[in-house]
């Protein structure tokens, strides 16, 4: 392993990193006591280290890639690796926790044992004419769905969205 000659740093203390779905390249920056041109040419140096970036352009760092951060640092200015060093030293535990690691399917993340639930038959449902009555009250009924806007649905949109990308990365 290709180690540097400059002196060690003393360890740092141990990042705690917020429950966060995303992150700004200034948070990974003040968690990682890194500047943000450090982070950027990371980027390109190391593979593992994919940011997404916001309509607007903005890096936003999934806690993986926080992770990432921690760990590379530790690896260059604690452990004295180079960067060819500590890029290598990334894919061999890639490597060896990828063989490690048993192959699990959602079902198996999802539920850990089988739930009893009792057979209950259903019952059947009356079928009731429609009549003109039932229609003019339905039509009442119209005024109380008709104004919901398209902001709250896009707040929810992008709620859901969020979820379901934190819950693809727990699977990753």
């Amino acid at each position: 392993m290709a180690t540097a000659k400059r002196k060690r740093t003393k360890a740092q203390p141990e990042v705690v990193i917020p429950e966060k779905i995303y992150f700004r390249i200034g948070e990974v920056s003040e968690l990682a006591a890194l500047p943000t041109y450090v982070l950027r040419f990371w980027e390109t140096e190391f593979a593992q280290l994919k940011p997404t970036k916001s309509r607007t352009g903005q890096r936003m760092y999934r806690r993986r890639d926080v992770e990432y951060v921690i760990r590379i640092r530790k690896l260059l200015y604690e452990d004295g690796f180079t960067i060819a060093g500590a890029r290598e030293k990334l894919r061999e535990e890639a490597r060896s926790h990828s063989a490690s690691a048993p192959t699990l399917s959602v079902a198996t993340h999802v539920t850990t044992a089988p739930i009893a639930v009792p057979h209950v038959a259903p019952r059947p449902v009356p079928v009731k004419e429609a009549t003109q009555q039932d229609a003019n009250e339905d039509q009442g009924m119209l005024p109380l769905f008709a104004p919901i806007t398209a902001a709250p649905a896009r707040d929810e949109l992008r709620r859901v969205r969020q979820q379901l990308r934190a819950v693809l990365d727990l699977l990753s």
